[in-house]
């Protein structure tokens, strides 16, 4: 049954089924069009998998690191591939060689790549990384979907062939299925909340009329420049972990703003009042799904709350537009829960090579760490 990982398909390679490693930019770069195939037979919910979104994290965020990518194919193209990079980190006080994805705080969720009717691929990934043993001793999968069928077959592989494991749960990112009336739905939050939305729409139209303007073109950067200016408003600015703090973070989101617009699932939200944007949700929309990136307002107009505002109309024309799902992306806040009280969990898969250094890493990780923590509290 295609999509369904079965001990068969961890343990066998189709035949015709081979594997190869990208290490250079250049070659990685050509890959578009087949990576962005493989991630629609993958059945990839998100922008995220797409080569844009990678491609945009490496411009941006992979200086320091080694490309690793590895890639699986069948006589008709390919059918599997592991975005990873190659650092050298320090756990526990031990110099760690480190696979991971290519991913960092700026990465909603990450995964490997697997076309859905070819399972067989996740074991034709994990040999090949089991040929570069030598050169590695953790490999980390950060951000994997819950339901990620990445997650059991690499364990289970990585079992079968003598390597520990462990798995940590992530953030749990609360998503709204947008089901029935728009009308029906707000209906079904508190009264009081209601209320108070009704109380801060007022607040703001005493100011000038509140509006939803929604950017998918950023033809000269302007509306990618006052997302950012608003998103660092207020607390991320003084605590330095706005857009605007950081170069290659701004760098990343410039270039994600373009890329995403060619693609066509660039939103740039914003609420206006009086035509003056004072809230912002930098977005995507893709496959049926609102995703709210990177969140801002002005603190002016605080006691109107305004991205609660911004939320509220941003629904309205998700339903108006059809769409499946407001995904809030992160993980869970009081404000986020004000609207759903549905989450999506993400898991953190460790697999150890089987050396000393590596298991004694595991033994730090996953026993010894833990108990510390037990006993300080």
């Amino acid at each position: 049954m295609p999509g369904v990982i079965t001990d068969l398909a961890y343990d066998a390679i189709a035949p015709g089924l081979t594997t190869e490693v990208v290490s250079d930019y250049e070659t990685f770069a050509r890959l578009q069009p087949e990576w962005n195939d493989v991630a629609r037979r993958a059945q990839a919910s998100s922008p995220f998998l797409l080569h844009e979104w990678f491609r945009t994290w490496w411009d941006s965020f992979g200086t320091g690191h080694t490309l690793q990518v590895v890639i699986a194919r069948d006589r008709d193209g390919i059918v599997g591939i592991a975005p990873l990079m190659v650092e050298q980190v320090h756990m526990y006080g031990l110099p760690i060689r480190r696979l991971d994805l290519l991913h960092n705080d700026h990465t909603p969720r990450a995964d490997w790549i697997v076309d859905r009717s070819a399972p067989a691929a996740y074991a034709a990934l994990w040999n090949a990384l089991q040929e570069t043993r030598g050169r590695w001793d953790l490999l980390q999968l950060s951000r994997l979907p819950h339901d990620s069928p990445t997650l059991p077959a690499i364990a289970g592989l990585a079992r079968r062939t003598g390597c520990l494991t462990g798995t940590w749960r992530g953030d749990v990112s609360p998503y709204l299925t947008l089901s029935g009336s728009c009308d029906s739905y707000l209906a079904s939050l508190p009264a009081k909340f209601r209320s108070n939305l009704r109380n801060r729409l007022s607040r703001l139209t005493r100011i000038g009329e509140p509006r939803l303007e929604i950017v998918d073109r950023d033809g000269d950067g302007q509306a990618c420049e006052d997302a950012m200016r608003l998103e660092a408003s207020g607390w991320k600015a003084h605590a330095h972990t706005s857009i605007a703090s950081s170069a290659p973070v701004q760098r990343f989101y410039r270039l994600l703003a373009e890329r995403a617009a060619a693609r066509g699932w660039l939103r740039l939200l914003f609420l206006t009042v009086g035509g003056r944007r004072i809230a912002t949700s930098y977005a995507a929309c893709f496959d049926g799904t609102l995703f709210l990136v990177k969140t801002g307002y002005d603190p002016e107009f605080s006691a109107c709350a305004p991205f609660k505002v911004l939320t509220y109309l941003a629904i309205q024309h998700a339903y108006a537009e059809g769409l499946r799902e407001i995904d809030f992306l992160g993980d869970t806040e009081a404000w986020k829960l004000e609207w759903t009280d549905t989450g999506r969990p993400h898991d953190w898969l460790f697999v150890f090579a089987d050396t000393i250094r590596a298991r004694l890493l595991h033994s730090l990780k996953f026993q010894v760490a833990p108990e510390l923590k037990r006993w300080r509290a």
